[in-house]
């Protein structure tokens, strides 16, 4: 059976956006490659651990992008 994927909209700031397009370009990914690639991680993380990669994944993020 082939993969499927879902598709899910997806708002994100435009600082936040810009940061991941960044990164994604630097990874040579797209943005929609890197979105997942860091969920990913994410999930594999918390099932190894049982915990949320940082404690503080709730709060409000302040991204200083000059």
């Amino acid at each position: 059976m082939a993969d499927s994927k879902k598709q899910i909209p997806l708002r994100l700031s435009a600082k936040l956006y810009d940061a991941i397009a960044a990164w994604a370009e630097d990874d040579f990914r797209s943005v929609n490659g890197q979105i997942e690639y860091l969920l990913t991680e994410c999930v594999k993380q918390r099932k190894k651990n049982g915990k949320y990669v940082s404690e503080e994944l709730d709060k409000p993020i302040e991204l200083d992008i000059s």
